[in-house]
């Protein structure tokens, strides 16, 4: 049957929020390395390791924020709420040592939102639609890069009423999303949830026992590593190498974005007709020939060319990670998956800190290199994953694993 009415506009309500906080998120964050740079006088590495610590205390925090929303519900107004004042923080900060504070919570806070949001428009979504929407989310998402950054350009990159600015943008969704409502889960009235709760640490237990679920979390990993905060990277490498740099920087943040608009819909095509394996490990090859290509680049055009091959595999491969991690899952532990999936985000944290430490030690080529090994090292991991059987539960109470074999995915996603 089809989702009913308040299901899917709650559905577009999520898709159009998503949007809206990353434009916020894109006008102020952006251009965080390039403000450390210059107002604090902060080198590569150090910008790295600053810029990655939130993200890897958020990468701790989403297993258990997953597997908890499970038990209590797909609850953010709060996490929307601590981001929005860490924002306003960061917007206030005259030091080094509170801004980097507030943009440490602005981080976890991010991270914790992310995987109960993509939980959530899996428990609205049918299956046959979760491929679109998922797509539609992921589209909004850089429709809000592709604007953001032209603004942080207009106002000044350190200009800190913008920070406070997308605080209160946060601010304004949180209060939508409470005025709103989320809409009643409609498995609380099927079997599953008839089926005795466990508790949050034994539900990440059956996650992380999960095979497939492993290899998914590692070739994530190398993953977001690569795309996950490539500003933190590109930003400092683009301001000292290039005259002009700081510019080019923003216009290619806008190119990534205004690519994904474009591109999206034949994207998500294409996941469906080749599977969500074939086109992550395209995917990959893509990113890692893009990381090849800014190596060779030394101005504007090779950078904005190899930017739109970047951002190709970028759209393959954010849907199909989801749409892998959610065919390995059910409605009861859809959560502690997509929480221990997560965990995947550390790489926000090795992605800045290991390039910006190659890139201080070996400049572009040892940064673009190793990027470039990451890409090529997931599509493997990937590959092998979807080849793993699903665990055997252990116990009664341990929570179900789906029986749906990810190798057979691809025919489930081809979608009229």
């Amino acid at each position: 049957m089809p989702p009913d009415s308040r299901r899917l506009r709650f559905v577009y309500f999520l898709v159009a929020g998503s949007g809206l906080v990353n434009v916020a998120r894109a006008m102020s964050l952006s251009f965080l390395a390039v403000k450390l740079q210059q107002s604090f006088g902060l080198g590569p590495a150090a910008i790295g390791v600053l810029l990655g610590t939130g993200p890897l205390l958020g990468a701790i925090a989403a297993p258990v924020a997953g597997s908890l929303s499970d038990r209590v519900g797909r609850q953010f107004m709060l996490v929307l709420m601590l981001t929005a004042l860490s924002l306003v923080g960061m917007g206030f900060a005259q030091s080094v040592t509170a801004f980097c504070a507030a943009q440490i919570v602005a981080a976890v806070s991010i991270a914790v939102y992310e995987p109960i949001s993509r939980a959530l428009m899996s428990d609205i979504c049918p299956p046959e639609l979760r491929l679109k929407y998922f797509s539609w989310r992921y589209m909004a998402v850089n429709a809000g890069w592709a604007v953001g950054p032209l603004i942080g350009i207009a106002a000044g990159a350190a200009f800190g009423l913008l920070f406070t600015l997308a605080g209160c943008i946060y601010a304004a969704f949180a209060l939508a999303l409470h005025l709103v409502g989320v809409p009643a889960d409609p498995k609380a009235s099927g079997s599953e949830a008839a089926e005795e709760r466990v508790s949050v640490l034994a539900s990440i237990r059956a996650a992380a026992r999960d095979p497939r679920l492993t290899f998914f979390v590692g070739g994530g990993t190398l993953l977001i590593a690569v795309y996950g905060q490539w500003s933190a990277t590109l930003a400092p490498y683009l301001s000292t190498t290039l005259e002009g740099g700081v510019d080019l920087f923003a216009y290619l943040l806008s190119i990534n974005g205004l690519v994904v608009l474009v591109g999206n819909l034949f994207a998500r095509r294409l996941i469906e007709k080749v599977g969500a394996l074939h086109a992550m490990v395209l995917g990959c090859i893509l990113i890692l020939a893009s990381e090849l290509g800014f190596l060779a680049s030394s101005g504007f055009t090779g950078f904005a060319l190899f930017m739109v091959l970047f951002t190709i595999g970028e759209i393959l491969v954010v849907p199909s990670e989801y749409l892998l991690v959610d065919g390995i899952c059910n409605a009861r532990n859809r959560g502690s998956y997509f929480g221990a999936h997560s965990f995947s985000t550390i790489g926000n944290f090795f992605g800045p800190a290991l390039g910006g430490l190659m890139a201080g030690t070996f400049g572009g080529a040892g940064m673009f290199l190793t990027f470039a090994a990451f890409a090529a090292a997931s599509a493997v991991m990937f590959t092998i994953g979807t080849r793993m059987p699903p665990p055997r539960p252990r116990t009664q109470g341990a929570p179900a694993v789906a029986a749906i074999e990810v190798s057979g995915l691809s025919s489930r996603l081809r979608y009229a």
